[in-house]
């Protein structure tokens, strides 16, 4: 491979195969390089979020509310964030200050009330997912549609064992 062609985990991988002969420099330079690509992906979205003045728990709590169409309960809201519904109802407050949510009374039960993303709080979780998703369209640009599906069929073989091993923590 010439010099050009290296990339930081080869690299590493040179620098730890003295030390630890029985290293296998495939299985390291593929678990080295999808580490390094999920922190350099949570990097650029954290920096979006501080160009938005968003923190991280606003952020994730607009794309859940989004993934549910917009519209959810607080205590489903809490279920999809693993938090317990006081914790959620502190980040509503938040959101709901700068505009993000609304709260409204739900048509079918008086004792729960419904919370929705505003116009302002899609278009800001909308900001912060774009530069994300430039990132991610950025990064597998340099691979064919085709080589981009194998990649993709090859981390879901991965994903599905760790999910069997996992179990629920994945979901």
């Amino acid at each position: 491979m010439e010099p050009q062609d290296q990339d930081w985990t080869d690299e590493h991988v040179a620098r730890w195969r003295p030390v630890l002969p029985d290293l296998d420099p495939v299985i390291e330079g593929a678990v080295t390089r999808m580490s390094k690509l999920s922190v350099h992906l949570r990097r650029v979205r954290e920096q979006s979020l501080v160009e938005l003045a968003l923190d991280r728990p606003e952020f994730d709590t607009l794309h859940k509310l989004a993934g549910r169409g917009g519209k959810s309960a607080p205590s489903d809201l809490a279920r999809d964030l693993d938090l317990a519904p006081a914790s959620v109802t502190g980040r509503l407050d938040a959101l709901e200050r700068r505009g993000f949510i609304l709260r409204t009374p739900s048509p079918t039960d008086r004792r729960r009330v419904d919370v929705e993303l505003t116009d302002a709080g899609r278009a800001t979780w909308l900001v912060a997912m774009e530069a994300v998703g430039h990132e991610e369209y950025r990064l597998l640009d340099v691979l064919s549609s085709t080589e981009r599906t194998q990649l993709n069929d090859m981390l879901r073989r991965i994903m599905l064992t760790a999910e069997a091993d996992g179990g629920a923590a994945w979901r």
